[in-house]
């Protein structure tokens, strides 16, 4: 493994820990996404239309260029909601 991907794990690793002290701090943030996700789970371009939303509507930020944390999150919160939806 290269200096450069190790970096690179190392800062998705750093951005994913900053977003779980913010959910931690403020857990209203959890059932908004999921909420925001289960409206859009979906749609096409469903990541981008739960990013757009969640990033309007709290203060959980992701920017349109979405870094490989901001996928990782919302690609867990779409399995989140279609594991959610397969258990009814």
């Amino acid at each position: 493994m290269s200096i450069a991907e190790i970096k690179n794990k190392e800062r998705v690793i750093n951005e994913l820990l900053r977003f779980i002290r913010k959910v931690l701090v403020e857990p209203d943030i959890s059932e908004t996404a999921l909420e925001i996700a289960r409206k859009h789970v979906n749609d096409k371009n469903a990541a981008v239309l739960i990013a757009d939303e969640l990033s309007s509507t709290t203060n959980v930020k992701i920017p349109v260029e979405h870094s490989d944390a901001d996928r990782l999150f919302l690609e867990l919160l779409i399995d989140v909601v279609r594991d959610e939806k397969a258990l009814y």
